[in-house]
């Protein structure tokens, strides 16, 4: 049996409504003897007992739960069913060459991201009781994978942000076993690209938008120009061209992202449809909308622009500010693509920006698709913060 720690009378709605978190003002009381970074039970204020997770103090989200309902008595037992769980669903829903493995809440592992990309595993632990656990879970990854005869040539761990600093832990970056060569050669959608899981963003490359790239490829069959706007490492520009448009400008601010966006190009024969431009995308469209340039599809996949509830309204105006232009870029008829990484940036409020943007530009949208992230990145009803991609097709008309 593991120590306790008590909620006070009418806390613990989000883990009542099936989400994973404590917060550290719902707490009455914590058994004595209790370190940060152990397992511990949790019971409601009438000694009801609600689930096992783990503890850190230094948080503001005291637990994250493991389990509810029953009590942990075999702590591997547990860890190779969620290991094996995740497994079974990816291999039902998902292109599984390169995909996510484990995806912490929805995946019941809390503060771990697990991505396979081919024959090697990147890691990212975030919080400090998941932290303690994850060469097991690893282990316990590798195992159940190689039943399936996928044998795991390495493991990279990317455990950098700085979040973790929230958990009092120190960023952690580096190899977990045996060393290798960090620039990994993957296939999705029939698009070859190298990803750099060393020095990449996140884990080195975004997997969440796996099937919506598919469905640019698809669109872009008979283009005659795309723009892919905040293009990282070359992804929607890729399937645009590989989908048969004749030409496709990509646009990022980071230099090392443009490098890698062109050393994929010529990975997969395209570069001579394919055009660049390293600098800021917010002075890009506007220079693009006085050269009167219009193309066929524009895709707009920025960055996050707010990681927090109290910046939301600035970022509704950056979101604004691009789809306006991106609006005005579209021709007649045209396609735009964007979206929202942001879990703050909830879909009734991006709808309600994009379609301020479209009166502002003068333009009617008529939708074509609504969709969210791939599966492999499973969103977990309670758990809101496991819902945040937004990604919209529309059409986009001149007003009549």
């Amino acid at each position: 049996m593991y120590k306790s720690i008590i909620l006070k009378k009418g806390e613990g709605r989000t883990i009542k409504a099936g989400g994973a978190w404590i917060y550290d003002n719902e707490i009455d009381r914590i058994d004595e003897g209790i370190d940060d970074g152990d397992i511990v039970e949790v019971n409601d204020f009438d000694g009801y007992y609600l689930g096992t997770g783990f503890i850190n103090r230094k948080s503001k989200i005291t637990v994250r739960l493991l389990a509810r309902r029953s009590h942990i008595d075999d702590m591997d037992a547990l860890l190779r069913k969620r290991v094996k769980d995740a497994w079974s669903y990816r291999k039902q829903c998902v292109d599984i060459s390169s995909c996510r493995l484990i995806f912490g809440e929805a995946d019941f592992l809390p503060g771990l991201v697990i991505d396979k990309f081919e024959d090697y595993l990147v890691v990212e632990s975030l919080a400090l009781g998941i932290d303690k656990l994850k060469n097991r879970i690893i282990e316990f990854l590798k195992d159940t994978l190689a039943r399936d005869g996928i044998e795991i040539q390495g493991v990279y761990e990317r455990s950098d942000a700085k979040v973790r600093e929230l958990e009092g832990l120190s960023t952690v970056k580096g190899f977990i076993g045996n060393e290798f060569n960090t620039d990994i050669e993957i296939v999705e959608n029939g698009v070859k690209y190298i990803v750099d899981i060393k020095d990449g963003q996140k884990t080195g490359f975004f997997l969440d938008q796996k099937y919506n790239r598919l469905e640019v490829q698809r669109l872009c069959a008979h283009a005659d120009k795309v723009l892919d706007c905040f293009t990282h490492t070359g992804s929607f520009a890729l399937n645009a061209a590989y989908g048969g448009a004749k030409h496709v400008l990509a646009a990022d601010i980071s230099e090392t992202a443009i490098d890698m966006a062109r050393r994929n190009a010529v990975l997969n024969g395209l570069d001579d449809r394919m055009e660049f431009y390293c600098g800021d995308v917010f002075e890009l469209l506007p220079s693009l909308i006085e050269k009167k340039e219009q193309y066929d599809v524009v895709v707009l996949d920025p960055p996050a622009f707010t990681k927090s509830r109290s910046s939301v309204k600035n970022a509704a105006k950056g979101y604004k500010e691009i789809n306006i232009k991106g609006m005005k870029l579209v021709k007649d008829g045209g396609i735009l693509c964007t979206c929202s990484c942001s879990h703050f940036m909830e879909p009734d409020m991006f709808y309600e920006v994009i379609k301020s943007a479209a009166k502002d530009a003068h333009k009617r949208i008529r939708q074509l698709k609504y969709a969210t992230q791939s599966p492999d990145h499973p969103i977990l009803w309670g758990a809101d913060e496991s819902a945040y991609l937004k990604f919209y097709i529309l059409q986009v008309m001149d007003e009549i």
